[in-house]
Parts: structure tokens; C-alpha cells; sequence
């Protein structure tokens, strides 16, 4: 006869998570929203009067971060901890370890919540935390593991179900990826120079971001997919074997997937290559994954019809459907030349990020909160209002930002039958895309009032009904020799019921990718030829760099002019990868809202550029840049100049031995120059030496310039 053992599960911790998410997700979506409405009304900067905080370079890493790491991160430790458990029969590891886990998130957060706006920031696509706080989150994540390999090692169910796999390649990956974008050279407490460089640093920056989009809102969710929607519908899943592919398939795939965002650029074409047959490879396991979750509900669309939580999980079913064939056919070169640096992409990802993996996380919200709190939802109609308003919200958040993209990338590419740019004015493609932003504005506004709703439900839910902080459970008492030879004949179940092994393939399988892209780029010299009359940064030129980072700018402009002629006419010689050797970090760009900038340098004088900040609509009518007239007051920050130059060698710049005990004259020489220049173009600021506008004028004037450019201009 078995022993059966009584234990109790712990639901406060997922309560904290569940709680801590949909107070983030008002967070993160109210600045997604006012970086929509930024776009629209450049006055909602409030940067005018010298006050920077809120400009939407600043925003924008701060709502990206909200919304991934803090709405979709503490929806995703919501979801694991109380599956786990269950899953397991057993309670978690270690209540104390849960309890460090959760407020050691929640300061990870508040830390972005500081540090961002403040322009605390790495530039790094969802990398942006600056080194003490990429440490602190590493301490976390370990903390997180052990508490989840803990409750695995202590289990009382034999056979790992595949949400379990999921997690595990979950938390492996997310650390392999975390610790080599994290490789970076301290300077201060604040500030750090990435150990990769120019091509190098792009090629692992994309590795890593795409890889965290895969690894940390793709599969933990889909581990809970695996898991919720079984258990909404009352079915079992549709196929055991079709699971088993899915995950193996998918971990191999995705991590070589990164370089798609690198299409044309100075990147070898190797790797280039590499990224996209892998992307395309990719449409198969996510499409198989998608198709068990749909084909679960085989049966049961009667009730689907009725049931909210139901229909968030199969639209966030679909949404993942969707944005896993765009993605591999975005990845096609003839496509990406479409697609990449314009609002196509925004609403690619956004597609994922509010249909996948908002809406799933409200239909775990909404399956969970009755069921901790021991009482019905407190509003079913106000749940499908919540539904049907959000996927309102999708589309018009989505369709109008697929329209813009097309538009944007037809009119850059458009020619007159003289052979001249149709719309040599980039303000021009700027003008037609305002009413789309328009409508993306009203349906963030949708979307948001939706999950006002939703939240505003779930605390009614709560206060209704009575929380059962640990629930009573029952189950065999855990087997001496849990990982036996099983008795069924399935070969797959040797692997499901060993943890370590799990972990040690799942790692394998991750790092070959990573391994075979990045290794070669790191070590083998060519792939990265140099150019003679490429020169490190001035260290006034340096001081502008960091501001130009500082400010964000990186979010509206790109630095890679692409080999089409449509680039080539608008901004010059395209990009080569030698030019970027001293660039720490890379500076490429994801979006266009402005024009390229790389070959900016000697184009128009420097009091061209000073009015150019002080109020952009003064030089570029129409354009929705922010004004940044603080640059003109602010005193540059030289304190840690010479550190940096001093890092930097160390890193291989070839600045001279005892060159950082030069760099203050340097500077002063170089700043008094450009000063010099801003009073004789007419400007009546004369007290400009030494502040930060001459640096940003420094850095803007030299980019570009270490090689030959062609004779274009850009008529703006």
C-alpha cells in the first residue's frame, strides 16, 4: 500500500507575483502610452524647460523594460511558482528563497525605474540596466534556480510534464544570455564599456536580444500555455509527441535565429546567412507548439465562446501564431529590405508582446484569482469587456503601424523618372505616417483601459472572496530511486525523469549556435578588416558619445547606411565594418522615427546643429524630435574622462600610454574651437565652452568621416 503524504502548497508567493504584475502592467502601458502621444505632440517632452527626465529617449528603454521584465517577468514567476508546485507535489524548496526572490525582482525594477530616466543606461536593446544592477539580477536568478531545481529534486510525481522543460531551458538560457551581454569593463559605479566591439558587439547584442524575446516571453510561456490552457478547457493536450518536438526543436533553433536583425548590414554574410535559414527553420516548431495549444480545445470551442479566460488564451494562442510567421518571413532579405528600421517592426512586436503575452497572462490571472480567493470572478461581463476591448485595442494598435511601415519603406525607396529620390526630404515620409500614429495612439489607449478593467475586476475578485494562503494537498510519498528505468517503453521518458540531464542537454543545445556565430567574429581577425584611416574618438568627441547614449537617441536613428542605392543617394557611402572597431557600445539602431545619422559628420555647420537641439522644428518643420536646450547649460561631466580612456586602452584602443593625462586639455582645445564656431555661424550663446552641447556637436560632426564619403547630399 503507498504511503500517502499531506503537504500544503504555498500560494502566497504566486499572490505576490500575480499582484506585482498587473500593478506593473498600468505601469508599463501608461508610458507606452505617453511615448505615443510624445510622437504625436513633441510639447509632452516637457523638456523645454530644461527639464529631461520624461523626453522620449528617456521612456522608451523604461517602458520596454516595464513591460517585459517587470508585467510579463512577475506574470511569469506567477504562473511557475504555482504550476510548479503542483506539477511536482511538492511545496517550493524554500518559502524564504521565494520571499528573496520576490523583493529582490521588485528592486531590479525600481532600480530600471531610477536609473533609466535619469539616462543610466548600456544603450543594449532590452540590456540597457547599467553593471551593478546586471549583478543584482544575476544574484536573483541564481536564487530563482535553486529554488525551482530545490522543489524539482524534492518532487513526489516521477515524470517531468513538459512545462517543467520549459522552465528548465527557461532558466539556463536566460542566464547563458544575461552573463555574455553582461561582459562588460567597469568604469564607474554607473558607467562600463561592453569587452565586444563595433560588428562583434552588434553580432552579441542580437544574439542576446532575440534570444531573450525567445527565452524569456516565448518559452516560460509556453511552458504555461502547456499547463493553463489544459486546465481552463478541462481537456488534456492534444498530443504528448507533437510536445516533445516542439521543445527540442525550438531550443536548437532559436538561439541561431539572432542575426536576422543584422540583414544587410556590415555584418559578414555568413552569419547573415546563417540567421535567416535558421529563422525560417523556426516557423516549424513554433507552428507545431501553437497547433497543440489550439487543437487542446478540440471539442470544447462551445465553451470558448462563454469563457473569458478561454478566450484570452486561444487569441494569445493565435497572436503567437501569427508573430511566429512573421518573424521567420521577416527574416527573408527581400522582405527585411522592406521591414527593417520602420514601424513594421514595432507592430511585429507588438503583436507578441500585448497578444501573446499580455493576453495570456490575463487568462492565467483570471483562471487563478477565484480559485486562491475561494470565490467566482467578480464580473464576467466585465472579464469579455476586458476581452473584447484589449483585442480592439491589438488591432488598432497593429494595422495602422503595418500600414506605416510599408509606407515609410515605399517612399525611402521611391525614385523619379529622372533617377532623384522621390522624397528627399525625410520629413516628408515622417508627414504621411502622423495619422497612423494617430490610430496606434487610440488603440494603446484601448488596450490600457482594458487592463484598467482587469485589474480593477481581479481586486474586486480578491476582496470578495477569502485567500487560502496554504492549501492542503495529498500525494504518494516520493519514490527511494525516483529516476528508474521506466516500465512504459517510451525512450523519451528517460530524459523526463532525470532534471540534470535535462539541464545538461538543454545547455548544449543553446550554446551550439551562440558557439559556431560569435566565436569566429571574436577570434578570427578578418572577419572584422580594418580600415587605416579609422582613429579612436577625440575625448571631446567621446564626452558627446556618452551623451548622445545618455539621451537615447539610439531609439529614433540609426548609424548603418545599407548598400541600396536609395541609402547610398539619401545618406552617403554605405557602412563598413571597420569603421565601427572603436564603437563600445555599437550604435546601429532598430527604428527610423528619424534619419540615419552615420555619415552626419561635416554636413552642416555647427550652429546648424545647436538649433537643431535648442528646437528641431526651427531647422526640420514638422519633425517630432524633443528639444534639448539643457545641453546648452549643462556643464560636461569630465570627472570620469580620464577612467574611460584609461578602460578603453585596457579594452584595445589605441589611445598612447598616459594618454588620460592629456585629455583635459584636449578637450578644452577642441570645445573652445566649436565654440569659436557657433560665434562666428551667429550664435549668441557665447558662454559655451564647456558645456555639453559642444561635446554632442563634437560627436555628431565626426561620425562618418574617418573614410571617403561620396558626393551626396540629403536635402531634408
Amino acid at each position: 500500500m503507498e504511503n500517502i503524504e499531506k503537504f500544503q502548497y504555498d500560494n502566497r508567493i504566486t499572490r505576490a507575483f500575480g499582484v506585482a504584475a498587473f500593478a506593473w502592467s498600468l505601469v508599463g502601458m501608461l508610458v507606452g502610452l505617453i511615448l505615443a502621444l510624445q510622437l504625436l505632440f513633441p510639447a509632452l517632452n516637457f523638456s523645454q524647460g530644461g527639464f529631461s527626465l520624461l523626453t522620449y529617449g528617456r521612456l522608451r528603454p523604461l517602458h520596454t523594460n516595464a513591460v517585459i521584465f517587470a508585467f510579463v517577468g512577475n506574470g511569469m514567476f506567477m504562473g511557475i511558482y504555482y504550476s510548479l508546485q503542483r506539477l511536482l507535489k511538492a511545496r517550493m524548496f524554500s518559502d524564504r528563497l521565494s520571499w528573496i526572490h520576490f523583493w529582490g525582482w521588485q528592486v531590479v525594477i525600481l532600480c530600471a525605474a531610477y536609473t533609466l530616466p535619469m539616462g543610466l543606461t548600456t544603450s543594449s536593446e532590452y540590456a540597457e540596466l547599467i553593471w551593478p544592477v546586471d549583478l543584482l539580477i544575476t544574484l536573483v536568478w541564481v536564487i530563482f534556480g535553486v529554488n525551482m531545481f530545490g522543489t524539482i529534486f524534492k518532487r513526489r510525481e516521477t515524470h517531468l510534464y513538459v512545462a517543467v522543460w520549459f522552465y528548465i531551458a527557461t532558466w539556463v538560457t536566460v542566464a547563458v544570455l544575461h552573463i555574455v551581454r553582461s561582459l562588460e569593463f567597469p568604469v564607474t559605479l554607473t558607467s562600463s564599456y561592453p569587452i565586444f566591439s563595433g560588428v562583434q558587439d552588434a553580432l552579441v547584442q542580437w544574439w542576446y536580444a532575440h534570444n531573450a524575446v525567445a527565452f524569456f516571453l516565448t518559452t516560460p510561456y509556453l511552458g504555461l500555455m502547456y499547463y493553463y490552457l489544459p486546465k481552463a478547457a478541462n481537456r488534456p493536450v492534444y498530443s504528448y509527441k507533437l510536445s516533445i518536438i516542439h521543445f527540442w526543436a525550438l531550443i536548437f533553433i532559436y538561439i541561431w535565429a539572432g542575426p536576422h536583425h543584422l540583414l544587410y548590414t556590415s555584418m559578414p554574410d555568413w552569419v547573415q546567412s546563417l540567421g535567416t535559414v535558421f529563422s525560417i527553420m523556426l516557423i516549424a516548431p513554433s507552428w507545431g507548439g501553437m497547433l497543440n495549444g489550439l487543437l487542446t480545445l478540440r471539442g470544447a470551442w462551445d465553451r470558448v465562446r462563454q469563457d473569458a479566460v478561454l478566450k484570452f488564451m486561444v487569441v494569445a494562442i493565435t497572436a503567437y501564431g501569427m508573430a511566429t510567421f512573421e518573424g521567420p518571413m521577416l527574416s527573408i532579405k527581400s522582405v527585411n529590405a522592406i521591414s527593417h528600421f520602420t514601424d513594421w517592426t514595432i507592430a511585429h512586436v507588438h503583436v507578441g508582446a500585448l497578444g501573446w503575452n499580455g493576453f495570456l497572462t490575463f487568462g492565467v490571472l483570471y483562471w487563478l484569482w477565484p480559485r486562491m480567493f475561494r470565490t467566482k470572478l467578480y464580473s464576467e461581463k466585465l472579464a469579455n469587456f476586458h476581452f473584447w476591448i484589449g483585442t480592439l485595442g491589438i488591432v488598432f494598435y497593429a494595422i495602422p503601424l503595418y500600414w506605416a511601415g510599408w509606407t515609410q519603406a515605399l517612399m525611402w525607396k521611391e525614385f523619379t523618372p529622372e533617377g532623384t529620390l522621390a522624397w528627399g526630404n525625410f520629413l516628408d515620409t515622417i508627414k504621411q505616417i502622423i495619422p497612423m500614429y494617430a490610430i496606434r495612439a487610440i488603440g494603446g489607449t484601448l488596450f490600457f483601459t482594458g487592463a484598467v478593467a482587469g485589474v480593477y475586476n481581479l481586486v474586486k475578485t480578491a476582496r470578495q472572496g477569502n485567500f487560502l494562503a496554504n492549501e492542503d494537498a495529498e500525494a504518494p510519498a516520493r519514490p527511494k530511486k525516483m529516476a528508474l528505468a521506466p516500465s512504459d517503453g517510451y525512450w523519451h521518458r528517460w530524459i523526463e525523469r532525470r532534471p540534470l540531464q535535462m539541464l545538461l542537454w538543454s545547455t548544449v543545445l543553446i550554446s551550439i549556435g551562440g558557439i559556431i556565430q560569435i566565436i569566429p567574429m571574436v577570434f578570427i581577425e578578418s572577419q572584422v578588416p580594418k580600415i587605416s584611416t579609422v582613429k579612436p574618438y577625440s575625448p571631446l568627441e567621446l564626452v558627446g558619445r556618452d551623451l548622445y547614449i545618455r539621451e537615447g537617441c539610439v531609439g529614433c536613428h540609426s548609424q548603418m547606411v545599407r548598400p541600396f542605392r536609395s541609402e547610398t543617394e539619401r545618406y552617403g557611402e554605405y557602412s563598413k565594418s571597420g569603421e565601427y572597431i572603436y564603437d563600445r557600445p555599437f550604435l546601429w539602431g532598430s527604428k527610423r522615427t528619424g534619419p540615419d545619422l552615420w555619415r552626419e559628420g561635416q554636413k552642416y555647420p555647427d550652429s546648424w546643429h545647436y538649433n537643431h537641439m535648442i528646437d528641431p522644428r526651427s531647422m526640420s518643420p514638422g519633425s517630432m524630435m524633443p528639444p534639448y536646450p539643457h545641453l546648452a547649460t549643462n556643464v560636461m561631466n569630465l570627472k570620469d574622462l580620464p577612467a574611460k580612456i584609461r578602460v578603453l586602452r585596457q579594452l584595445g584602443t589605441p589611445y598612447p600610454e598616459g594618454y588620460e593625462n592629456e585629455v583635459l586639455p584636449a578637450v578644452r582645445k577642441q570645445a573652445n574651437q566649436i565654440a569659436a564656431n557657433l560665434k562666428d555661424q551667429g550664435v549668441e550663446d557665447t558662454e559655451l565652452s564647456n558645456k555639453e552641447m559642444v561635446a554632442i556637436i563634437a560627436y555628431l560632426q565626426r561620425l562618418g568621416t574617418d573614410i571617403k564619403l561620396q558626393n551626396t547630399a540629403e536635402k531634408r
